[in-house]
């Protein structure tokens, strides 16, 4: 019987590494599925998603230089509402879009809700709330932490970029502004302009000379 008794533990030995294999190879499928996932998802908001152009504004420039990418502030980050409802530092909101007369993004509209008869909107985080009182209402002044204030670049060509839209958008004759693709929710950031050229395009010249 001894024998039978080794065959059995031989075949329970294969199962046992058959089952080891289908785990591993299914670990090693759903750690690249995650950021599959997050491309395709990207490059679905780039394709089928509105593009908005959101003017950027003047960053400190004591804030230090980052080496990958350009630290981007904007010019419609805040919005008031007048309600009696509680508004807290950090919490997510959903900030809805429109465009003004020259074709710039404007906000429409705060909420707290993911909004249903829209998809022009972008999910972000409130990063501060003033809050003004009167006597006959509460006004609470939202500051708006949009999730794509970091344009990405090459590691050599980053700290240049930075430093001419530094200098450029503080320039009141030049129009700087971030290009970015918006869909239910998410956004993507496309390039960054200075009166219409790219900024990747102004590093290249700058370069060359």
């Amino acid at each position: 019987m001894q024998p039978i008794i080794l065959c059995f533990k031989n075949e329970k030995n294969m199962n046992n590494k058959k089952w080891l294999i289908v785990l591993f190879v299914a670990m090693v499928l759903a750690q690249f599925a995650v950021p599959l996932k997050m491309i395709f998802d990207r490059e679905n908001v780039l394709v089928a998603g509105k593009n908005y152009k959101f003017k950027t504004a003047p960053i400190d420039p004591s804030d230090p230089f980052r080496g990958k990418y350009v630290t981007l502030s904007f010019a419609e980050n805040t919005f008031e509402v007048s309600d009696n409802e509680k508004w807290h530092n950090g919490q997510s909101i959903y900030v809805l879009l429109k465009t003004d007369k020259d074709g710039f993004a404007k906000i429409a509209d705060v909420v707290k809700e993911t909004p249903a008869e829209s998809n022009d909107y972008v999910k972000a985080k409130l990063n501060y709330v003033v809050v003004q009182k009167d006597s006959t209402q509460t006004i609470h002044q939202l500051n708006i932490e949009y999730p794509f204030n970091r344009f990405y670049m090459e590691e050599s060509k980053a700290p240049l970029a930075e430093s001419m839209y530094w200098e450029l958008a503080r320039d009141t004759t030049k129009i700087a502004y971030a290009s970015v693709s918006v869909q239910n929710g998410n956004a993507v950031l496309k390039d960054v302009f200075i009166n219409d050229v790219s900024i990747k395009d102004l590093v290249k010249a700058e370069r060359l000379k």
